[in-house]
């Protein structure tokens, strides 16, 4: 019997005692596998910011869920937003820097350069029933509230209280139609 041949002999029962035992013998993923990040998600947690025409006003505001993160739309007109958006320790209202409450082991704030009121008109295009729940995000995996900071002087802010501080983006979406939306995902994991 070949030493290679008697080396299998004494493998195989050895690795069948482990798989009996429940105990993995090797592990089935290489390096690249355990190092992904979760749902293939490299958006990071600093600073984030889109560009656009400039809205001069939006209608509204909605969150929805997904696979792999929440999702926070605000609709406006064509053009797309102008948006700043970051992890902070408190989010302040618009014109009198109140603390907004938020929910949440981590403050998301959402600056937009817009207003919710129609310029031309001066008639308003966002009047929420309740500032402090903007949209129920009861069992969402990473939303926790949506609080309006209000609208002064072409700025608006958003709060968003989220379970942690975890990865995100922001992006500007044409349409429906000739108009625009202003996108913020974040991720539920790492």
């Amino acid at each position: 019997m070949s030493p290679t041949h008697s080396a299998r002999r004494m493998i195989r029962p050895l690795i069948l005692a482990l798989m009996l035992s429940g105990t993995p013998a090797l592990a089935a993923t290489t390096n690249a596998e355990a190092a992904a990040p979760f749902c293939g998600i490299h958006w990071g947690s600093l600073a984030k910011s889109s560009a656009g025409r400039g809205a001069d006003y939006f209608t509204t505001v909605r969150t929805g869920r997904h696979t792999c993160y929440d999702r926070l739309v605000i609709d406006g007109p064509a053009g797309g937003f102008t948006s700043h958006v970051r992890y902070v320790s408190n989010v302040l209202s618009q014109g009198k820097g109140d603390v907004v409450p938020l929910r949440g082991g981590a403050k998301i704030e959402i600056v937009v350069l817009t207003n919710d009121y129609n310029i031309n008109t001066g008639r308003p295009t966002y009047t929420p029933a309740n500032r402090r729940e903007l949209t129920n995000v009861t069992g969402y995996s990473t939303f926790r509230q949506v609080a309006y900071g209000g609208s002064f002087e072409g700025y608006t802010t958003i709060g968003l209280g989220v379970r942690a501080r975890l990865p995100m983006r922001v992006f500007n979406l044409a349409g429906p139609g000739s108009r625009s939306r202003l996108v913020i995902d974040v991720a539920h994991h790492w």
